[in-house]
């Protein structure tokens, strides 16, 4: 929601950059006829009327030659931090490997002398239930995680997808249908499907990847790491995987293995992934009395690439 206030209170909602700069106009127009002649402001904030707004600027432009200019160039003013936000945005939604880390497997970042760190993830969505379920924890825990994606279960949940992506989370690439053997035509189609769906869902572009089950020699990784994929494992398996796994010992397995700097493996799709809700307060929390941070995996990576930056120096 985008308010602008011109002698009048406007109440518009922007989506684009083209009806953005259709407003702005009209803003501008709006602007400048309220600048020359006097205007009564309603008592209640006016609805953003496109034709309406045109037509006192197209007017005055014909009585006071210039007013034409200047709603341009505010016009353009505007467009330019419009077209600065929405460049951060797609800076945003690219989910890029630091250099250091482009085609190489990661189970952990090494980092000396940083604060606690630490990076959930969660394989196999997005899923029906669980991932807003998931999404919920995490929020009201003000986390931020990184969820690795497969691209049939992509396709029939992209809505909750959009969910994911809009709270801030970071998104990974983990096939299609979760392969455990293929031919290496199959390993290409696996990763490059989910990730052209992935793009046209949520707009998000990501060179994370990880193998399914953590298998290495099928295939996958090998194409992963060819096109400047991170290869993400973890350092602390959850184990939620096993449904016989009890909720308190996933928080054990988790809470066990934890170290700074590293990745813990819990899963929000595939399954009744009940425990796995369960238990991931109690991790949080837990983190969280022993001083960890938590951050997605391109922060954790990105962590320790300006470490070995500052080492070379």
């Amino acid at each position: 929601m985008t308010l602008l206030t011109i002698d009048v209170t406007i109440r518009v909602s922007l989506s684009g950059v083209q009806k953005t700069c259709l407003a702005l106009v009209a803003a501008a127009g709006s602007f400048v006829a309220g600048a020359l002649m006097p205007v009564d402001p309603p008592s209640e904030p006016a609805t953003l009327n496109l034709t309406n707004l045109l037509k006192p600027a197209v007017k005055l432009d014909l009585e006071f030659p210039g007013v034409k200019a200047i709603a341009i160039q505010r016009v353009e003013q505007w467009k330019n931090l419009i077209t600065q936000g929405e460049a951060q945005e797609r800076k945003r939604r690219i989910f890029s490997s630091p250099a250091s880390f482009q085609g190489k497997i990661v189970h952990q970042a090494e980092l000396v002398g940083h604060e606690k760190v630490i990076a959930l993830t969660f394989d196999d969505g997005p899923w029906i239930n669980t991932t807003e379920k998931v999404l919920k924890i995490l929020n009201q825990y003000q986390v931020k995680a990184t969820f690795f994606w497969i691209g049939k279960h992509l396709k029939l949940y992209p809505n909750i997808a959009k969910k994911v992506v809009a709270q801030g989370h970071a998104i990974g690439n983990h096939t299609w249908h979760h392969p455990y053997s293929l031919n290496p035509s199959e390993a290409t189609k696996e990763i490059e499907e989910t990730a052209t769906l992935i793009h046209q869902v949520t707009g998000v572009k990501t060179s994370l990847f990880r193998p399914p089950g953590g298998v290495l020699n099928n295939g996958l990784s090998a194409y992963a790491q060819q096109q400047k994929y991170t290869v993400m494992m973890w350092s602390a398996d959850s184990k939620d995987w096993n449904t016989a796994t009890s909720t308190s010992t996933m928080i054990d397995n988790v809470l066990r293995n934890a170290r700074s700097g590293g990745i813990v493996l819990l899963h929000d799709g595939g399954g009744n992934r009940w425990q796995t809700v369960e238990a991931l307060p109690v991790i949080i929390a837990e983190f969280k009395n022993r001083g960890y941070k938590f951050v997605t995996v391109p922060e954790l990576l990105q962590m320790e690439e300006n470490q070995i930056k500052l080492q070379a120096k």
